[in-house]
């Protein structure tokens, strides 16, 4: 029987960020972690701020690590698209970046609780949670 895998891609506003063939792709959904294998039922998952692990066919040590910035995930025919606001490969991700914008976000976190801006510490939060995760996968690399 001839082998299968998947086709994975990640798309942004600002184009394609990955595209490669797995053997098994797992992402955090909001329901819960979720591992996806050839000939997976469709589905259409909304997912969250979290790392994508991608297991590479090139290789048994081969794995591919992608901070996500939510977004929804589409499992077809053996193809594994997902879309996000944002997305990085953990060999692209500036780290000191990911620190600074992870200061700032504790610093609004601590302005909005003062005020108690109850939309600004919930877009705070956010992009604290999206800081944390650059910084979790570019440790991967």
């Amino acid at each position: 029987m001839e082998e299968r895998y998947l086709t994975v891609n990640v798309v942004t506003p600002d184009g394609l960020v990955y595209d490669h063939h797995a053997r098994i792709v797992v992402a955090k959904t909001l329901s819960g972690e979720i591992g996806i294998m050839s000939r997976h039922a469709p589905i259409i998952a909304p997912l969250a701020i979290d790392e994508v692990r991608v297991k590479r066919v090139d290789s048994d040590t081969h794995v591919d690590w992608i901070a996500v910035n939510g977004g929804i995930m589409e499992v077809r025919d053996d193809v594994v698209s997902i879309i996000a606001d944002s997305a990085e490969r953990e060999r692209d991700i500036d780290v000191s970046r990911a620190e600074r914008a992870k200061i700032r976000a504790e610093k609004m976190i601590e302005e909005a609780k003062q005020s108690e801006d109850v939309d600004q510490l919930r877009r705070a939060t956010v992009a604290l949670h999206r800081a944390i995760n650059r910084i979790n996968v570019s440790k991967h690399g």
